[in-house]
């Protein structure tokens, strides 16, 4: 009896993903419109427009605020942004001393109904390892400087904390109204690795 070599032949990720997709359809495993909506999710429905729209209320909304800081979830789920990856949501508030920034050093989760799927420097192995062991140096890097005596607060997402950040409202912000705030948040913001500037 022969055995075939797997690596003489390699597949591409795509391909076997493709093949298990085959797989599972054949078996009847994947219900009617999982798929679609799946896609629809990931294509239209999760952007970091929705973690605008949360910050955006924390910041004009002081009863918003603290939902979001005892209970993102809830606080979150009050404009339909739930799903996969969006239970167990964990809002981070920066403050004058503390700067959060959220990484997943074992892969690249984040919460996508708030967030939206993670951009590829996020799934980058040198860029998770590197902000848990130097984050300062990092965000310095991505062109976010700090002082000194702000604080760089690394959060590890794991299966039971999906988070998003809560930055300072920007100074000068007070004449803008809560969907011209929006604006001032970036995907980058949420992570943490930005901060929510004026134009």
């Amino acid at each position: 009896m022969s055995h075939t070599d797997p690596s003489a032949n390699p597949s591409t990720p795509g391909e076997r993903a493709w093949a298990l997709f085959e797989v599972l359809k054949r078996k009847e495993l994947i219900p009617a419109g999982y798929i679609e909506q799946l896609t629809q999710l990931m294509a239209h429905d999760w952007t970091p427009e929705n973690g605008a729209r949360v910050v955006a209320k924390a910041w004009v909304d002081p009863a918003y605020r603290a939902l979001l800081l005892e209970d993102a979830t809830a606080a979150c789920a009050q404009f339909g942004y739930t799903g996969p990856q969006g239970e167990y949501i964990v809002a981070l508030e920066d403050t004058p001393t503390l700067k959060n920034v959220i990484v997943c050093s074992l892969c690249s989760c984040t919460n996508w109904p708030v967030l939206g799927l993670p951009p590829e420097w996020y799934k980058g192995f040198e860029f998770r390892a590197r902000l848990v062991r130097e984050g300062r140096t990092v965000l310095r890097e991505l062109g976010t400087e700090l002082p000194a005596d702000v604080q760089v607060k690394v959060w590890d997402t794991t299966a039971e904390s999906r988070y998003l950040v809560l930055p300072l409202r920007p100074a000068g912000s007070e004449h803008l109204s809560e969907e011209q705030l929006r604006q001032l948040v970036t995907k980058d913001v949420l992570i943490g690795v930005a901060l929510p500037q004026l134009a």
